[in-house]
């Protein structure tokens, strides 16, 4: 088979991808997750014409004589309201977020006013409408103003609950399964053998998960034995998990046994093997309902194939607007040499810094090599050379993905 595109590769992965099921949560749960359906106001805010400041309800042409004392009749407040209409020559003591009386077209601040017992002295003209917060300035009643797809923070929730909303409709978290696969890997925290290491990938995939709103399932190590492997992906299909991630194992050798236990399983194979690097050996597919997504074995490429792939595909089952490829792709300039690309897109682990000038620059690891997770997390940004790209000198800008 072939070397795809990153583009091709994509296409597939997320064609008939369908959003998870919905659910209502309580706003003060429902933070950080999607909005799945659109939601209009069920109130206009203000629902009446409002006080912005503390001060004096008056009429705006009772304001310009500051000789002229106006008579203060009563007082209202924030929650209350004024049962009589405002006269010429009257003012009415008024409180911020208190409804503006009939007859009043104006606050006076209080700052600008000079009390002597009921007599009101207006130390400065106001204008028609000042201070005065008009019914429906922020919205109106059916205005539809959080839609399908929105991420749920706080400045949303707050908005929800100004449109009286106490839940919220939103996507379920979709279910992730995570099995990494090798004889030579031990959980951290074991002691290796002489001829082990420490499996990592899982640790990073399930964060990874989490940050883009689903819920790992850790289904552990499957040494290279077909019958573990099997029981393993048994248990994200009896879990109903929406997407199962394979960590290595995925390849051609004679101990990379996933894609040939997924096949007898009944996967559907979307597509292998992708011109990239690091990460060739992706794999994808379906297994009835459930996503499959084998990511390589090495710590490096299977991150970089979670930013790529895992991360667009969860976006597309929570409902958010899923990025194109080259979406999020900014430019640097490089400040050391590239040499020319062969046929895959590579993705190089690189320094960010800014020139004297405030310009971005760039800078790729000496080292690129796919095992090498401390370089990765020093790593501020991939640079991004497409494939058959020309040798780059130091000045040219490059495009690059931020990591940070």
């Amino acid at each position: 088979m072939s070397l795809i595109s990153i583009e091709e590769a994509l296409d597939r992965l997320l064609k008939d991808v369908k959003p998870t099921a919905s659910e209502s949560l309580p706003l003060l749960e429902a933070g950080e997750r999607v909005l799945a359906q659109d939601v209009a106001a069920t109130r206009t805010q203000p629902p009446f014409s409002a006080s912005a400041m503390d001060g004096y309800a008056v009429k705006a042409a009772d304001t310009e004589d500051p000789e002229c004392a106006l008579k203060v009749i009563g007082e209202v407040a924030a929650g209350h309201n004024f049962d009589g209409t405002l006269q010429d020559g009257e003012a009415l003591r008024i409180f911020t977020g208190a409804p503006v009386p009939a007859g009043a077209d104006a606050i006076l601040m209080q700052e600008n006013a000079r009390r002597d017992g009921d007599n009101l002295f207006c130390q400065e003209s106001v204008t028609v409408g000042k201070f005065i917060r008009p019914a429906g300035l922020d919205f109106q009643e059916g205005q539809v103003l959080l839609k399908a797809g929105a991420p749920l923070g706080f400045r949303e929730l707050s908005l929800a609950g100004a449109m009286n909303h106490a839940s919220l409709p939103v996507r379920k978290k979709p279910v992730v399964a995570i099995l990494a696969n090798g004889d030579e890997l031990v959980e951290p925290g074991q002691t290796p053998g002489p001829n082990q290491i420490i499996a990592s990938n899982q640790v990073g995939i399930a964060e990874f998960v989490k940050n883009c709103g689903g819920i790992p399932m850790m289904l552990g190590i499957a040494p290279d034995q077909p019958e573990e492997i099997t029981a393993r992906v048994k248990q994200a299909i009896e879990a109903k998990a929406d997407v199962l991630v394979t960590l290595g194992g995925a390849s051609v050798g004679d101990h990379d046994l996933i894609q040939d236990v997924l096949g007898a399983e009944g996967m559907e194979l979307g597509f292998w093997r992708i011109a990239m690097r690091p990460g060739k050996p992706l794999m994808a597919g379906a297994l009835g309902p459930m996503k499959v997504l084998g990511l390589p074995g090495n710590p490096v490429s299977s991150l970089v194939c979670a930013l790529l792939f895992l991360g667009p595909l969860l976006d597309k089952m929570l409902g958010r607007s899923v990025p194109l490829a080259n979406q999020g792709v900014t430019k640097a300039t490089l400040t050391a040499d590239l040499p020319a690309n062969d046929l895959r897109q590579d993705y190089l682990r690189a320094s960010l810094s800014t020139d004297a000038q405030g310009n971005l620059t760039t800078e790729p690891f000496g080292k690129q090599d796919s095992s090498m997770l401390a370089l990765l997390t020093k790593a501020d940004a991939l640079i991004v050379l497409p494939p058959h790209a020309p040798a780059a000198s130091a000045g040219e800008k490059v495009e690059l993905l931020k990591l940070r």
